[in-house]
């Protein structure tokens, strides 16, 4: 072969390699900002939990009125369970990318009509239904956003760089946090405590309505992923993926469910849990209290990726067992250390959380979908991750402040957090390793 037509071939094969990274910075845009948005609306609710407790239910005490608010952000993770069920399924028969578009819509419109609800000091007990409508909605939709946003990347990603690809996943969904907290913090800062309870509330729920069609525009202009077509072209697709599913993949369920326990648990701990926590049982301003949560999970969102390209190199079993292990031996120090009340000690106490949970997110989110087949991939994963979520994730915070309540004990929410990091660590224990392995078929 003549040099210049050995420099044609290589100038082709680099073009196309260009086209290729660009597709593939399109695609993680499209989904992650997708995420970004979804977990925006879902965590607003988390973060703004002691303003609605006053706002939607009758109670002269923070702390009762919390816990409510607590329950009722449960009643969401109800929901997620049938949504998964219903949107994995229609993933699996329909594609990934239709799903994804469709998801984000129904959140960003549930969220956008909670921040126009009366009050119930307005309507009284109206409020208070209106507003578990509006949260069973965000959950019905959030059942097919993280398993789906999941299996799509997967599915993308090269087998050599798939931790890291889909960790971004988790990335997106803490930066999403990050600012949904900040902006909370920069509201109360501008307006005031008791602005902000009186309406400043309900501006980052507004917010939801344009960030919504945002992220449907990004969705509706992507491909599905190859590995989806490929399996519509060979005829390798299920007209019953669900039942499929739980009777060929029943060991993949039991481990994926494992694996989330502890996601779940830490993340609904970090991100929802904390901010009330911090300001009613800990005595923190609610700025302070928005502050330090703000930067605990700013450090989450910036180890991820970091914590990917590690599970790409050594494998995920290694980083999910330091991140369970991380939670097992220091969370009750770390609420401890907080209870100091010293802002720049709780900063620090909070980061050290986000670190286990970086290490723990860097490496399940590729772990989870190597476990399924194509066929059953965002179906099986859904089942698992939604129910566990909704079991586990879902009364975290009730879960944690009943706690409190009940024994009198502030740090006793550290137990629940190391019991449920103690069932994934056995679970990891008896996984087999995946990094490296192609995405089963």
């Amino acid at each position: 072969m003549t040099q210049p037509v050995q420099d044609a071939f290589d100038r082709v094969a680099e073009q196309e390699q260009v086209a290729g990274s660009r597709k593939l910075r399109k695609v993680l845009f499209a989904t992650g900002i997708g995420h970004f948005v979804e977990w925006f609306d879902f965590g607003l609710y988390g973060t703004l939990a002691a303003i609605i407790g006053l706002q939607f239910f009758q109670s002269g005490t923070p702390s009762v009125a919390l816990l409510s608010s607590f329950a009722v952000f449960g009643a969401g993770f109800i929901m997620r369970p049938l949504g998964g069920l219903f949107f994995g399924s229609l993933g699996d028969r329909k594609g990934r990318q239709k799903v994804l578009a469709t998801v984000i819509l129904l959140t960003s419109g549930a969220t956008f009509v909670m921040g126009l609800l009366p009050t119930y000091h307005q309507v009284g007990i109206t409020a208070t239904v209106l507003l578990v409508i509006t949260r069973l909605m965000q959950g019905f939709a959030a059942g097919g956003e993280s398993s789906g946003a999941t299996t799509y990347l997967a599915e993308y990603a090269s087998t050599e760089r798939r931790g890291y690809f889909t960790c971004w996943i988790d990335n997106f969904g803490f930066m999403a946090f990050v600012v949904g907290s900040g902006l909370v913090f920069l509201l109360t800062a501008t307006l005031g405590e008791s602005t902000m309870n009186d309406w400043g509330w309900r501006i980052p729920f507004l917010i939801a309505g344009p960030l919504g069609w945002v992220g449907l525009y990004l969705r509706k202009h992507l491909e599905d992923s190859p590995e989806f077509i490929a399996a519509m072209k060979s005829g390798n697709t299920s007209s019953a993926p669900l039942r499929k599913a739980v009777t060929t993949a029943w060991g993949a369920l039991l481990f994926c469910v494992g694996f989330v326990v502890i996601k779940a648990v830490g993340h609904w701990t970090l991100q929802t849990f904390m901010p009330g926590y911090l300001a009613t049982e800990l005595h923190f301003s609610k700025l302070n209290a928005y502050a330090i949560t703000t930067v605990g999970l700013f450090s989450v969102a910036v180890l991820v990726p970091f914590m990917g390209y590690l599970s790409d190199k050594y494998g995920r079993k290694p980083l999910m067992l330091t991140g369970c292990a991380g939670f097992i031996l220091l969370t009750y120090p770390a609420m401890m250390v907080m209870a100091n009340g010293d802002m720049l000690s709780a900063i620090l106490a909070m980061v050290m959380l986000g670190a286990f949970i970086a290490a723990f997110d860097g490496a399940c989110t590729a772990a989870m979908a190597e476990l399924f087949p194509t066929s059953v991939r965002y179906g099986g994963l859904s089942i698992a991750y939604n129910f566990a979520v909704a079991f586990f994730g879902g009364i975290t915070p009730w879960f944690s402040a009943w706690l409190i309540t009940s024994t009198g004990d502030k740090f006793s929410p550290a137990f629940y957090v190391m019991a449920a990091a103690l069932i994934t660590f056995l679970t990891v224990l008896r996984a087999r390793e995946t990094a490296g392995l192609p995405l089963k078929r």
